[in-house]
Order: structure tokens, then C-alpha cells, then sequence
């Protein structure tokens, strides 16, 4: 713990620096592979994963089973459709959802049969009904709503509290990034794409707007009298409060992955609650890339944004200036090449 402490401390006065922002070209193409691998996989599969809201289907729920086996569910189904897919979740204690593609009165009631032989229920504990694609539509209109709605609030926000649209601009294009990533995941993974995971989709924005409104404050503060005390340039100052904010994003997220962590691999793994299975998912994977996004992507592309402003270029000169001085030289590196060097010491 003192190690840590020590190091957080470090990080904070300058002592210990990495590189966030010199090297944003290595970010932005990692940032981009990975985007194009996840699009490039969920392609490869046929796209995402839809669950039985978005593309409709039918749906059987058992009640007061002694067993809750999926593989049973399962059985049930190809028994009946050969090529069939069943998608069998536990959704409480004694209790099994059973999801399949749309099905005739006669299979209906042939699955609905199996189910009963195979869970040694009664018919009264097997219900089934018809889910059509029109719920999911309406979802996904509403989840997009919603997500215009979130994003042109947070850029007004942003651009008022900061008083600059490019830290606005950057952190909107951070979070679309961070939504796109997780998704992406998704459909490389084959998760299924559920409502919960579209909700799961939508609260990953908050979070990540919370770690970036971070970072982006002690931003402001490094460098909002920047020109009174041109010790290091633009670069360097955004720089330092990325370093100076990592002990407190890590922290966070580390706070934030436990209980998801534990909902997911506790409650949906071990206990076999698979309703938390898709919110919970999404969350663990937004946290993360969220995270990473405002550490490597937001920070660089705001200093990027602010690369060519005047008040910038200035400062960078005065303070290119005064390093030459304080080397004892008459050449003067210039500002445009100097801050944004990959060799920034580790």
C-alpha cells in the first residue's frame, strides 16, 4: 500500500511521467484496430447477436422446477427442430425461460410437452407465448432517443462548464467510441443483444462521462494560467494532470468492476442468474474501455484540438524559450515538434 501511495505521489508531483499524450499516434491506431477487429469478427459471424425482442420469436417459461438444467431446455427443443436453436435461462429459483425461433401451433405444443417430461411439471407450469419484433423495434428507437438526447446535454454541458467546445467535442467522440468498442465486443463474442444489454449500452455513458469530467478538470486547472508560468508547454501541463488524475481513475474503476464483476461471474456464473448476465456484462466491459478511452483517446484528441490555437502556440514558444535559456543555448527547439516527441522520459 505504501509502494502504491508512493507511486500515486510520484505521478502527482511530476516525478514519474508516462506518456499519454506524446504518443497518441500509437493510441488512435490501437483504438482503431480494435474497432476494426470487433467489426471485422461481428461481420464474420454474421452480425449481432439479436435476441427473441428484436427478432421476434416464441417464448416458454416453466415454473416450480426441482431442476433448472438448461441442457434439459435445450433437448426440448431439438427434439422437435432438428435445426433448432434454444436459448435456455434461468430467471429465478425454480423458474427457466426457454427462447426459440418462431414456432407453429403444433410445435408449440410439442415443445410445450417436452418441457413438461423434461422438468416433471405439470401443463399449468408451462406457458408459452409469441414475442414480436415490433417490442424490439421500439426499444432501440427509444434507446437512440435517448442516446441523442444524453449526448447533445453533455456537449452543452461540457462546452458551459469548460467553456471550450473542443473538450466537449472530445469527450463526446471518447464516449461514442467507448459504446461502439462495447458493442463491438459483443457482436465478436456472440453475447446476445438483449434490452438489458441495450440499457447496460446507455449507463456505460454516465460512467465514462464521470472519469472524464475528471481527468478534464485537472486538465483545466494545469492549464488554464498557463501563460503566467510557462515552466512546461501545453503538451506537458495536459500531460501532467492525466498522470496526476491515473491513481484516482484506476481506483475508480477498480470500485466500479468489483460489485459488476461479482454480479457477473457470481450471479450469472456460478448461481446462474443469466437475467443479470447482459446488463452486468456491458457495464464490466464499458468500465474498462471507458476508463482506458478517457486516459489514451479523450486526453490526446483534446490536446490535439488545441494544438493550433494561438494562445497555445504562444505559450509553447515562451516556454521552448525558456528551456533554451536554461540550457545555456541559442537554439530554440521548435514547439510544433518538441512537446509531442515519443522520446518523453518513463
Amino acid at each position: 500500500m505504501n509502494r502504491f501511495a508512493d507511486w500515486g505521489n510520484a505521478l502527482y508531483s511530476g516525478r514519474i511521467s508516462y506518456p499519454f499524450i506524446q504518443r497518441w499516434r500509437r493510441w488512435f491506431a490501437l483504438a482503431a484496430l480494435l474497432l476494426v477487429l470487433a467489426g471485422g469478427l461481428t461481420a464474420l459471424r454474421g452480425g449481432f447477436n439479436l435476441g427473441i425482442e428484436f427478432r421476434g420469436g416464441s417464448e416458454f417459461t416453466v415454473s416450480q422446477t426441482a431442476s433448472t438444467d438448461v441442457a434439459a431446455g435445450e433437448r426440448a427443443v431439438t427434439d422437435v427442430l432438428a435445426d433448432g436453436h434454444a436459448t435456455v435461462t434461468n430467471v429465478a429459483p425454480g423458474t427457466v425461460r426457454v427462447q426459440t425461433e418462431q414456432l407453429d401451433d403444433a410445435q408449440t405444443r410439442a415443445v410445450a410437452a417436452n418441457l413438461q417430461e423434461a422438468y416433471g411439471v405439470g401443463q399449468d407450469q408451462v406457458t408459452s407465448t409469441f414475442v414480436g419484433p415490433t417490442w424490439g423495434d421500439a426499444v432501440s428507437q427509444q434507446a437512440l432517443i435517448g442516446l441523442v438526447i444524453f449526448v447533445v446535454l453533455v456537449t452543452l454541458f461540457m462546452a458551459v462548464y469548460f467553456r471550450t467546445w473542443k473538450m466537449s467535442l472530445a469527450a463526446v467522440l471518447g464516449m461514442l467510441y467507448v459504446v461502439a468498442l462495447t458493442a463491438g465486443i459483443y457482436g465478436a463474442t456472440g453475447f446476445e443483444i438483449t434490452p438489458s444489454a441495450i440499457i447496460g449500452f446507455l449507463t456505460i455513458l454516465s460512467y465514462a462521462l464521470y472519469d472524464t469530467v475528471v481527468v478534464f478538470d485537472k486538465i483545466r486547472e494545469n492549464t488554464i494560467g498557463a501563460e503566467e508560468d510557462p515552466e512546461r508547454s501545453f503538451v506537458e501541463n495536459v500531460n501532467l494532470a492525466v498522470n496526476q488524475t491515473l491513481v484516482r481513475s484506476i481506483t475508480t474503476s477498480v470500485v466500479g468492476i468489483l460489485p459488476v464483476g461479482s454480479i457477473l461471474f457470481i450471479g450469472a456464473g456460478l448461481l446462474g442468474a443469466g437475467t443479470l448476465r447482459d446488463i452486468a456484462l456491458a457495464l464490466f466491459v464499458g468500465i474498462i474501455v471507458g476508463t482506458l478511452s478517457t486516459l489514451f483517446l479523450q486526453a490526446p484528441l483534446y490536446a490535439l484540438l488545441r494544438r493550433n490555437d494561438v494562445d497555445v502556440r504562444d505559450h509553447d514558444a515562451r516556454a521552448a524559450a525558456r528551456a533554451a535559456r536554461e540550457r545555456g543555448s541559442d537554439t530554440v527547439t521548435d514547439p510544433d515538434v518538441a512537446p509531442w516527441d515519443d522520446g518523453a522520459r518513463l
